[in-house]
């Protein structure tokens, strides 16, 4: 199928509009999955054995299902036990639960990265275990685990094209109709690819910046 310059033009508006809503879930999803996961890392690193227990099978069962399975379960299968949500609020839900998974295991590394006679000596000072964490532990577990976290976000970002299934306005939506009302798939796909790549270039670059200012910092 040819390449019509004219409906990639044409298209922009409204694939600028859902890329806006992709934006939109992506950061929110982002948002409740770092304060998930950061408050299960918290949980897995007070070694209280139901708390571990716990974290570790939650973050076993998010890590394993697809995102678009998880979605797709929490879209028809809540209905069914009375629970009526919209689909914007279950794509964010199924993101941000998806997205804690990984992000408690990040967070998890970086807490367990950190010396822990820093620990003691807080608690020498006087510190509680909660203050210890908040002042002294989380500090330089977040500046070491933020590539993972931005590699974390760029995934998150990709993976919202999935919420289009559960009609969503979203980039891939918007892309997907324009095809369904001018039978042209390259045109407005082509748009959708120029889009995406808008999107997720600029944290890979701060990505890879990332990595390299951590390498700097450990010389």
């Amino acid at each position: 199928m040819d390449f019509e310059w004219q409906l990639f033009l044409d298209s922009l508006p409204s694939l600028i509009h859902g890329a806006r809503t992709t934006i939109a879930l992506a950061t929110a999803s982002a948002i409740f999955g770092l304060i998930i996961g950061v408050t299960l890392a918290l949980l897995h690193a007070t070694a209280f054995p139901p708390f571990v227990w716990f974290v570790t099978a939650w973050t076993t069962l998010m890590r394993s299902l697809p995102l678009l399975v998880t979605l797709l379960f929490l879209y028809y299968g809540l209905p069914s036990i009375g629970i009526l949500l919209n689909a914007v609020t279950v794509a964010i839900l199924a993101m941000s639960i998806t997205t804690g998974g990984f992000v408690t295991e990040i967070m998890r590394a970086g807490i367990e990265s950190i010396d822990r006679g820093q620990i003691r000596a807080a608690k020498s000072l006087g510190m509680s275990w909660a203050q210890s964490m908040r002042w002294v532990v989380l500090p330089q577990a977040f500046r070491r685990v933020l590539p993972p976290l931005t590699s974390e976000a760029i995934t998150l970002l990709k993976n919202t094209a999935l919420v289009s299934v559960i009609a969503i306005p979203d980039l891939l939506r918007a892309g997907t109709d324009i095809m369904t009302w001018k039978a042209n798939t390259f045109s407005p796909f082509a748009g959708v690819a120029l889009i995406y790549l808008c999107m997720t270039l600029p944290l890979v670059a701060l990505n890879a910046y990332l990595g390299r200012g951590i390498k700097r910092s450990q010389r």
